[in-house]
């Protein structure tokens, strides 16, 4: 598995890294989640977008990225507009889906962008295409809100995004039994011993929160902490998952 370096970070190599969500409603909430972020502990940034009021007001979107990128300064950020169906904030249409994602990318605001693998073939090919002119990194993602696939699925997934071009391949799904937590790591671990492109995966909810913490062991390359609000179950505090992570890569080099 290769590394994805982005601005002052690799992914993919060494301890995971930790992406803090900015998670506000309005630019001004935006603004401020941005700045706590930027004085942080963490590695990258995501602006999840679809918390925010005015989105797909024309231009505002542009206009909100351009500030936070500046606030950020050399921190990578990842631009990701999370689909109702998905565990989102915000039912969208295929057309604005693909508008927003586009013009974020023009933009040259965000380091990296989310693509949901099954919004389509055709979406998601368009989308890469022109990331890849734009020289941004993609994340395919996928999440299942309700239940954990079994190990043979999760990898083959995984195996789809990263032979439809994916820069990172993420999965996330929600446990109901201790044993899809395992499930969970086993899929990763498979998938980060034979895939070319770095992975993110994460078992949800309380039950998974191992997962969260142990990247290192079995080859998740990121990680997603919280920075008072969270956008996904299970999410640990910023400060506390990197402490975890800092004494799991000392044993890592003992």
């Amino acid at each position: 598995m290769k590394g994805v370096r982005v601005r002052q970070i690799e992914i993919g190599n060494g301890i995971p890294k930790i992406c803090v969500p900015v998670v506000g409603k309005t630019q001004e909430e935006i603004i401020k989640y941005a700045e706590e972020a930027r004085n942080s502990p963490a590695d990258m940034v995501e602006w999840r977008a679809d918390w925010y009021e005015e989105i797909l007001c024309e231009n505002r979107a542009v206009e909100t990225a351009g500030k936070v990128r500046q606030i950020l300064k050399e921190k990578p950020l990842l631009f990701t507009f999370r689909t109702k169906k998905e565990g989102g904030e915000k039912e969208i249409s295929v057309r604005e889906y693909s508008a927003l994602n586009s013009q974020m990318i023009k933009s040259g605001y965000a380091d990296l962008i989310d693509i949901e693998y099954f919004m389509g073939k055709e979406v998601s090919e368009r989308l890469m295409s022109l990331a890849k002119e734009n020289r941004v990194k993609t994340v395919l993602s996928s999440h299942d809100f309700e239940k954990t696939p079994s190990r043979k699925e999760m990898l083959l997934c995984l195996k789809a995004m990263e032979e439809a071009g994916a820069d990172i391949a993420k999965l996330a799904v929600m446990p109901r039994r201790k044993e899809d937590v395992t499930e969970l790591l086993a899929a990763t671990a498979e998938a980060a011993g034979c895939l070319s492109c770095p992975v993110i995966t994460m078992s949800m909810g309380k039950e998974g929160m191992i997962s969260r913490i142990s990247g290192e062991t079995f080859g998740c390359a990121v990680t997603f902490g919280s920075l008072g609000k969270t956008s996904a179950p299970g999410q640990i505090e910023l400060h506390a998952l990197r402490q975890v992570l800092s004494i799991l890569h000392e044993a890592h080099k003992g």
